[in-house]
């Protein structure tokens, strides 16, 4: 057949598909309906309200959100001490940077012969430390991240063995996997602040409850991502490993993981760097870090101290989040 005599396709009757039919608009309709009733139940009016307010000025402002982040300044980086309330103080000993200021202050004293309260004026000595506040942020933050550390540490742990008996590739027995994913479920489903409470009266206030929740909530992320990339490896070298007689670790081992280890150090990667953050949330329960100290300012209103620390995590984060792009684009 040549070219002249070759069937033409018509074009007659041919329409350009609509993007967006009834069903697609009855779907939008529920949507919005569904918005719109959530939006009332959970207040989303008000909130728009009160924002608008404090941004455009009025009464708000002075009572309201408004105020808030004029709370956080100055922010606090020295710290000061009374000398009486420090155990064996020298004097002549002062730590860097470190000095003494006396400060006069009016106490209202009881008079138990005159039974009246009068007023005196005495004199504190405090030690004050230019930098000492900031000295005790940073460590506590490092306490944050050895917690996140050593909860993606133990999540990898426990993650790897449950994912080895979740994976369908790797674990023959259909019962065996579903208590593996049972378990991966479970602890994926628990949310590490509600874990962190029960840890909390198990080990005490303290890092142990801390990275042992974090680690037990990533040991089900990462058994759940483990499991999968297993699962969506390459069938081809496992088959052939499998017609020599390979067992299954063997065959994890030498066809699965070096086709699966960037998607490992990957989800390992992600899991730290939720760990950072989330590390701050479980202190504010006790357990340990930088949350732990971000509480204990806030209760006692002291909202300069909250501003540093709130300041000292957004720099950390960042930090961290610059280190895991450079290690992402190193070896993924």
């Amino acid at each position: 057949m040549t070219a002249a005599s070759a069937p033409v396709r018509s074009a007659v009757g041919w329409t350009y598909p609509q993007p967006f039919g009834a069903k697609s608009l009855l779907v939008l309709l529920l949507a919005f309906a569904l918005l719109s009733y959530t939006g009332q139940r959970v207040e989303v009016g008000r909130m728009l309200s009160l924002t608008g307010a404090a941004l455009l000025g009025g009464e708000q402002r002075a009572s309201g959100q408004g105020n808030v982040l004029a709370r956080l300044f100055p922010l606090q980086i020295s710290d000061r001490q009374e000398v009486g309330r420090i155990e064996n103080f020298d004097p002549e000993r002062l730590p860097s940077f470190a000095y003494l200021e006396k400060v006069q202050a009016s106490e209202k004293v009881f008079d138990p012969e005159m039974l009246e309260i009068n007023a005196q004026t005495v004199t504190r000595t405090y030690l004050v430390r230019p930098l000492g506040y900031l000295h005790h942020v940073a460590v506590k933050i490092l306490e944050t991240l050895e917690i996140a550390l050593w909860g993606t540490l133990v999540g990898a742990l426990l993650g790897m063995p449950l994912a080895l008996l979740s994976a369908r590739n790797i674990t023959q027995h259909a019962g065996v996997r579903f208590l593996a994913r049972s378990a991966v479920s479970f602890l994926r489903a628990v949310p590490e602040l509600i874990s962190a409470l029960f840890l909390v009266i198990a080990y005490g206030f303290g890092p142990i409850a801390g990275f042992m929740a974090l680690g037990l909530h990533a040991a089900g992320v990462l058994g759940k991502f483990y499991a999968d990339d297993m699962e969506n490896a390459d069938a081809r070298p496992q088959e052939a490993l499998a017609a020599i007689g390979a067992g299954q670790l063997a065959i994890w081992r030498l066809a699965v993981l070096p086709q699966v280890l960037p998607q490992y150090i990957g989800a390992s990667l992600y899991v730290l760097d939720r760990n950072v953050r989330m590390a701050t949330v479980v202190g504010l329960v006790g357990a340990g870090g930088i949350g732990q100290e971000l509480k204990g300012r806030y209760d006692m209103y002291e909202y300069g101290h909250v501003g540093t620390i709130l300041l000292a995590i957004f720099f950390v984060v960042l930090a961290l989040d610059q280190l895991s792009a450079r290690l992402r684009r190193r070896f993924l």
